[in-house]
């Protein structure tokens, strides 16, 4: 898969809402979201310097670490907290973690992944529905498409209409999804994501 292909949006043009046809004992009645248990937090890393040895060697540019403490500051605002960080293992992503931590003040260890460097969509919604059901609020860091279109299947349609008219505009570096969930994480799927906000990326 090409990593951070502006031109590559698989779901792009839409939100998706949840779909028929899945065990009701596994999800609760279709609706809004009546109690949050968890909050998942999608952000695809600042800006990145044009080359290096390999594409995971490419450094965040002097802008994009910019970027990355005015993704701090929105994530301050918006009260996020996370519990466990998923972070491609990719030295962009690495470094854009360092950087939105260090400035929000968390001092949660990230879980550094290699498998999210080259995540489908598919195997990154694998890897989050292995996350512990005591966790509150988990954030993946990663790439796109990946990131993007995860955040466009999860949500139903029934989230923030403004986030979700920014969602469906593109996903630049730097940007951000934050959804609620109210299912276990297990058995997150697509369209049982509620969109709360979302900050635009800066190329």
């Amino acid at each position: 898969m090409v990593r951070d292909d502006p031109g590559s949006r698989p779901g792009e043009g839409r939100c998706r809402r949840a779909l028929p046809g899945r065990p009701e004992d596994w999800f609760p009645a279709r609706g809004r979201v009546t109690q949050v248990s968890h909050t998942l937090v999608l952000l695809r890393h600042a800006h990145a310097e044009g080359w290096a040895a390999s594409d995971a060697d490419r450094a965040l540019a002097p802008h994009g670490v910019d970027a990355a403490g005015r993704v701090a500051a929105w994530l301050r605002e918006q009260g996020i907290q996370p519990e466990v960080a998923l972070v491609s293992a990719a030295v962009r992503t690495q470094q854009t973690w360092m950087t939105v931590a260090a400035d929000a003040g968390w001092t949660v260890v990230p879980v550094i992944d290699a498998g999210l460097y080259t995540a489908s969509p598919d195997s990154a919604l694998d890897t989050i529905r292995l996350t512990d059901e005591s966790v509150g609020t988990l954030l993946v860091l990663g790439h796109n498409p990946t990131i993007h279109y995860l955040a466009q299947i999860l949500c139903d349609g029934q989230g923030d209409p403004a986030a979700e008219t920014e969602l469906l505009s593109g996903f630049a570096p730097a940007s951000v999804a934050v959804l609620e969930v109210d299912v276990p994480w297990a058995r997150l799927s697509e369209g049982y994501g509620r969109l709360r906000a979302v900050r635009p990326g800066e190329s």
